[in-house]
């Protein structure tokens, strides 16, 4: 049996597993489930399924004549139920949680699943989310963030949706020691895959080099995570959203392909297929829309080929860390 029963990640483990994190990082986890040593894999994945039609159009697309594999749903979000149904009509489909727990929006809204009154720390004086995240951390306990996480998930169970890993919008679960823990607790408790860049880390600590002292602990805790039967990223890239034109956005993303180290790396995008009803939502089209066309450039499909690039899914790492339990289960196994 795994060992969930020591999943409580307390702060005092977070703190000491900095000092007490071995800096050899050892094989890439792409290694450990499987892949050939020096492999280069990347999960496309795009953010923000459910939140609005264009949205939910432009991950489709994306995903149907695109580079993308992989996506995550804000499940307060108005336009969830369009997502479940094509997620209903194709069953395979690697969607996983986007848990949400700010509505950052001018006049584009919603609240938590859990409800105002067994959350009131997260909502505002609408009655929504709060917009950024340094509002959660001032007014959210990490008990009512625990608990709009589980009734998110529950929500996605109830609706029918796929859930084949959780992340976090705006990165508000990693804002706090607290709300990291309660993300990591419910992810190994309930089995489902949480993404950590538990790896070498190498573009996440380029990305967020003002958080470099806490890479080891996040190290710490995505290998007991790994431990407790869940596949683990080795890289993480999200800072796409702050390249606004096309042109930009095609020539950083071939970079960025190219720049890639050993490992399981998940790059993180927006796709979107504005229509005139978007601009009332967020300013942000153009940048969304570029995502989309750089996942149907042929230039950018052709760098993944030249690069030896091995495209998959949340869904492929969990069928692949099963598979990398058994083996290690297996009688006769040993570590050489």
């Amino acid at each position: 049996m795994r060992a969930i029963a020591t999943v409580p990640i307390s702060i005092c483990y977070l703190l000491s597993a900095a000092v007490l994190a071995d800096d050899d990082i050892g094989p890439t986890y792409a290694e450990l489930l499987g892949w050939e040593p020096g492999a280069k894999v990347v999960i496309f994945h795009a953010d923000d399924a459910g939140m609005s039609h264009d949205a939910n159009v432009g991950i489709i697309e994306a995903l149907e004549d695109g580079l993308l594999t992989s996506m995550s749903t804000m499940m307060p979000c108005p336009w969830v139920s369009e997502f479940a149904t094509y997620c209903a009509q194709n069953p395979d489909i690697d969607n996983g949680l986007h848990l949400t727990l700010t509505s950052e929006w001018e006049n584009y809204r919603w609240g938590p699943v859990a409800g105002k009154f067994l959350v009131p720390g997260l909502v505002d004086d609408e009655g929504c989310l709060w917009r950024t995240v340094a509002q959660v951390v001032e007014n959210a306990t990490p008990q009512e963030v625990e608990a709009e996480i589980r009734a998110q998930i529950d929500r996605a169970k109830t609706m029918g949706l796929p859930i084949t890993h959780l992340d976090t919008h705006m990165g508000t679960l990693f804002a706090t020691m607290e709300f990291f823990a309660a993300y990591v607790k419910v992810g190994m408790e309930m089995q489902i895959p949480i993404m950590i860049p538990g790896g070498h880390a190498t573009l996440a600590q380029e990305e967020y080099a003002d958080m470099a002292e806490l890479f080891p602990a996040i190290r710490a805790v995505a290998k007991q995570v790994w431990d407790s039967g869940l596949p683990m990223l080795d890289d993480l890239f999200s800072d796409t959203y702050g390249w606004t034109t096309f042109e930009e956005k095609k020539t950083n993303m071939i970079d960025l392909l190219r720049r890639v180290e050993p490992g399981v790396t998940q790059i993180i995008i927006h796709p979107t297929r504005p229509t005139e009803v978007f601009k009332h939502i967020s300013d942000s089209g153009e940048t969304r829309l570029a995502d989309l066309l750089v996942m149907l450039d042929e230039d950018v499909k052709k760098t993944v080929e030249e690069e030896g690039i091995i495209l998959t899914t949340w869904r492929e790492l969990s069928e692949r860390r099963a598979n990398a339990a058994a083996s290690e289960a297996a009688p006769g196994h040993g570590k050489g």
